[in-house]
């Protein structure tokens, strides 16, 4: 591995490290399928029709970029062919440096090959916080395996709302004031929180209500009917009696309920109900009849953070789908701004501020450690030693699936590291295993070792120690 320096825009000295791969790996990248997340490109490409892809990917969800890849003229053969020297890929890299200024979102590297000639120019593109334009000042984004350009005001806002730009919570809606500023909602709360404050006023101030109209987060919080204004505003709870990857009619156990009223209540009424459900639930196991239990704290937070942090300006309910041995969240919306299902646990973004902000006021809040929600949730399931929850994006929704599944034994999980790595200690045992407590684990670690799956790693100090697999 080396680094090159080459001069970008205004003279800025661009470093960027050659990577020697294997015939192995450029076989690897010859057979990749271009798609959402990917993208292949002859060095022939005209750098301004580049900067689509770039574009493309920003305003998605990201992806990797390949330049120096060629094709036959019946696109059925891959054949490397990159840039002579690093020289020869500045006009592709340039625009990098134009869509990305400050130097964030992208990541790149120059791959060679002994058998191959010539250097292929390897970009990682990153979800974008800001909405990015191609050199011909069209926004595309990235669906599948195409750019799409976004050119109507409904694409454009679509996407301003998805990044976060704008928020569908600011619009206003065309109802009487009375509907929200003397609702028994607000004059609860109000009673609650400020009770010297006038409805109405303190509405204004937190700009809740716009040039005489309420927003949607008005709406949403303090009118007592906003599905009245805001018809697929609602939770939607459905209990499958089956285990299968799809519900059906026949496994359908009830019609579908919906649960209604102001975001507060509505909260607090569908994870009552979705516990109700739940608690009645005996399915089949090895060992009989069981009861099926969920954290209450897994259950409650992420209900909630669907509640609050969907995509509004969709016509659709939040769904919460009750299987024999999953639940499934899925709300309208795919994550806003540069949240991801990787980084969502670290990242924070609220689509909807107002509305989170406003919600925490109220008496035992529903949101009450505001941005660690899901922390709480997946905590929870991992103290009950239950799979961590999975996030998936739809192409306009976000699918949040609690299994009830338990998590291999700690004994498994070991064998099964030790299975790719050489050796493995106290910390990165409770690491993959979730066992918090150093003294619990040193225990199993032991029991292993007098059970000959484990032998001690000789020559390791006290407090370093070290297991493996036994040698045969």
């Amino acid at each position: 591995m080396r680094t090159v320096r080459l001069a970008g825009d205004n003279r800025r000295i661009v470093s960027i490290q050659v990577i020697n791969v294997s015939a192995e790996q450029v076989e690897h990248i010859l057979g990749l399928e271009e798609g959402h997340f990917l993208d292949l490109k002859r060095k022939e490409i005209a750098p301004d029709k580049l900067t689509r892809t770039i574009a493309a990917f920003a305003n998605a969800d990201g992806g990797e970029l390949y330049i120096g890849i060629g094709e036959d003229n019946a696109r059925t053969t891959r054949f490397w062919e990159g840039f002579e020297g690093a020289e020869d890929a500045n006009g592709h890299i340039q625009p990098f440096e134009a869509l990305f200024p400050l130097g964030h979102g992208f990541e790149y590297e120059f791959l060679r090959s002994e058998a191959e000639t010539g250097l292929v120019l390897h970009v990682y593109v990153a979800k974008g916080a800001a909405i990015k334009k191609a050199s011909n000042d069209v926004v595309y984004v990235r669906r599948g395996a195409q750019n799409l350009p976004q050119e109507t005001n409904e694409e454009l806002g679509r996407l301003e709302r998805a990044k976060g730009l704008s928020s569908f919570e600011a619009d206003t809606v065309a109802t009487d004031l009375a509907d929200v500023a003397d609702s028994l909602a607000v004059i609860g709360f109000m009673i609650e929180v400020i009770p010297e404050g006038d409805p109405e006023t303190w509405l204004r101030k937190q700009r809740l209500i716009v040039q005489d109209m309420p927003t949607v987060a008005c709406v949403l919080l303090f009118a007592d009917e906003p599905q009245a204004h805001l018809p697929k505003a609602a939770v939607k709870v459905y209990r499958y009696s089956t285990d299968a990857a799809e519900g059906t009619r026949e496994t359908l156990v009830f019609d579908p309920e919906t649960v209604e009223g102001n975001l507060y209540q509505q909260i607090i009424a569908a994870v009552a109900r979705v516990t109700q459900i739940i608690e009645g639930i005996q399915v089949h196991r090895e060992e009989g009849l069981v009861s099926i239990n969920y954290p209450p704290e897994t259950l409650h937070e992420i209900i909630t953070n669907a509640v609050l942090h969907r995509d509004y300006s969709m016509s659709d309910d939040v769904h919460v789908r009750i299987f024999d041995n999953r639940v499934e969240v899925e709300s309208p919306g795919r994550l806003p701004a540069h949240i991801t299902p990787d980084n969502i646990l670290r990242e924070r973004f609220a689509r909807n501020a107002s509305v989170v902000r406003i919600i925490n006021k109220f008496p035992n809040p529903p949101n009450k450690d505001v941005g660690e929600g899901l922390n709480t949730a997946f905590s929870a399931m991992t103290k009950l030693r239950l799979r961590e929850p999975e996030i998936k994006e739809a192409d306009h929704s976000t699918l949040v699936i609690i299994r009830h599944e338990p998590l291999a034994s700690p004994e498994a999980q070991v064998i099964k590291y030790l299975d790719d790595n050489q050796e493995i200690n106290n910390s990165t045992a409770r690491e993959i295993t979730k066992i918090e407590s150093e003294g619990k684990m040193r225990r199993i670690l032991q029991a292993m070792v007098a059970s000959s799956e484990l032998e001690r790693v000789p020559g390791k100090i006290k407090g370093g120690s070290a297991y493996r697999k036994p040698k045969r």
